[in-house]
């Protein structure tokens, strides 16, 4: 019996999640984490084992979708959960891609391409075996400009709607493409005018058309207006919503991304790009204009794909509104580097664009014998790019990989981790896991943590301690985060000075975190 190929595709997606977990287990017990996996991790043990209200923990803990998405697999092993999830996402993802192929193109040679860069391309592995939530966001980006294709060929506001939900996930996974809906305001109008049944092809003689025929211009806006707000109402009431939800049980409309106690990337972005402009080997920074070359540079995929659609301006301009958004996001977070998946994802619009309108090239040999050039060209910039990275954890993941060593970037919180571990189980430790989420995460009871989620306990322990809790876990000068704490250098003494009574001794001491005693209370 003559085995279907989706059913191969299927076998070949199982067998590329299994690729993916054993790197990402084989990394895990190397020692490779990263902050927004640990991040994740120590929400969910709050979720699943802390005291008191847990409610806005698990409601407002942003990106909200991938932490869901641990959340998911953390009954299995939570500190693999990220690495499940982000692997059996992005074999998902395969599935999704070499479907589209299988469907539009029907040609092997093409399934073979796509297979060889989710099977060695350095960035795709990144994606699946970090644990971090760039599958999410590669995934929500696909399907977002899968459907607008589709409306570009059928013309079926269904498409645009599917968009719009699509468009709704990537906000909520990551909350800066909210900012993706500026570039499409004006690419509406040209949405709309290429659905319009004119005899004339250039974008701009069927406007000039359209806005001297009364009966065509009023179609013409019309049309816009729906398509924007079939496109746009669904994004901006759902963070409306949010927002709303934020206010009721945080007080602040942006506690999801303005708050260490909820998002992970408040500090750690701040700490890459000021740990990389104060090196003794100092890194040229990202530079405006710059980033599109940069991002040609990673993806020169992307250039195969837009002589592609040479012909077709409105789809070429809706490639080009995402050179816009990075250019913008560089501009608009000039504090902050880019990370890896605002380049990742032009690998899979170019991949898109090749589904779509590979098949109308008739020349076959050159367009084949290119993209296997270039895909191989690929290969080479994904690894570059990841071993040159300005941001600390995607190098790491690259030399861990590669060079097959035990990685101790968290050595320290691991350590600390394991004292508390081996203290008594009736000792109670006031942490602030704003700065300290790490070692919370490494925490075998996360009971035995006075944590700012139990607000009213937490706050009554930062004024009195000794009342609360046996020990307290201050950041040293040394640590990057110390001024982000109130737990801080300065504390012991202010408490000292409130209160003489009382004595704290060191019991515990690292470059970046000291564990302090209370030995008497009066």
């Amino acid at each position: 019996m003559k085995i279907a190929k989706s059913t191969y595709l299927f076998i070949f997606t199982l067998v590329l999640a299994a690729w993916y977990l054993v790197i990402g287990i084989y990394l895990n017990r190397l020692g490779y984490y990263n902050q927004e996996s640990l991040f994740y991790i120590e929400k969910t043990k709050i979720v699943f084992e802390g005291l008191g209200n847990r409610l806005k923990v698990m409601g407002l803990t942003a990106p909200l979708l991938p932490f869901y998405a641990t959340f998911i697999f953390s009954s299995i092993n939570s500190y693999l959960a990220p690495v499940i999830a982000s692997s059996l996402g992005t074999a998902a993802l395969f599935y999704m891609v070499s479907r589209s192929f299988n469907i539009r193109v029907k040609d092997d040679f093409y399934l073979v391409m796509v297979a060889l860069l989710f099977l060695l391309h350095p960035g795709i592995i990144y994606m699946a075996c970090s644990g971090k939530a760039i599958y999410l966001v590669v995934i929500c980006l696909y399907l977002f400009f899968l459907n607008l294709l589709k409306f570009y060929r059928s013309n079926t506001t269904f498409h645009i709607s599917i968009a719009s939900m699509c468009l709704v996930l990537l906000i909520f996974c990551d909350y800066r493409f909210i900012w993706l809906t500026l570039f499409f305001i004006p690419l509406v109008l040209s949405i709309t005018l290429a659905s319009l049944n004119l005899g004339e092809k250039e974008s701009i003689f069927r406007l000039f058309m359209s806005f001297n025929s009364p009966s065509l211009r009023r179609k013409l806006i019309n049309k816009t207006f729906a398509i924007y707000v079939i496109l746009f109402i669904l994004p901006v009431t759902s963070l409306i919503c949010y927002k709303l939800l934020n206010q009721t049980h945080a007080s602040d409309l942006d506690y999801f991304i303005e708050s260490p106690l909820s998002t992970w990337t408040v500090l750690v972005d701040k700490l890459n790009y000021d740990t990389t402009v104060t090196a003794v080997n100092y890194q040229l920074p990202e530079l405006s204009i710059l980033v599109s070359l940069r991002v040609i540079y990673f993806c020169p995929l992307i250039l195969f794909a837009l002589y592609l659609l040479r012909q077709s301006t409105y789809q070429v301009l809706t490639i080009l509104t995402l050179f816009a958004f990075v250019e913008f996001l560089h501009i608009k977070y000039d504090k902050l580097f880019l990370t890896y998946q605002y380049y990742l994802i032009f690998l899979f619009v170019a991949l898109l664009c090749i589904i779509f309108r590979v098949h109308t090239i008739r020349n076959t040999r050159a367009v084949k014998t290119g993209l296997a050039l270039v895909v191989l060209l690929q290969l080479y910039t994904g690894y570059t790019f990841l071993s040159q990275s300005l941001i600390t954890d995607e190098r790491r993941f690259i030399t861990t990989l590669t060079e097959r060593k035990p990685n101790d970037d968290q050595a320290e919180s691991r350590e600390i981790a394991a004292y508390i571990n081996s203290l008594p189980a009736a000792s109670h430790v006031l942490m602030d896991d704003a700065v300290a989420y790490p070692i919370a995460a490494f925490s075998n009871n996360i009971k035995q943590l006075t944590l700012p989620y139990q607000l009213n306990q937490f706050l009554s322990a930062i004024e009195t301690p000794y009342r609360y809790d046996d020990y307290i876990l201050i950041a040293t000068p040394k640590n990057p985060f110390t001024g982000y704490t109130q737990l801080n250098d300065k504390y012991i003494p202010e408490i000292r000075r409130l209160n003489s009574g009382v004595n704290y001794k060191r019991v515990y001491e690292t470059d970046g975190w000291i564990l302090y005693k209370v030995v008497n209370t009066q």
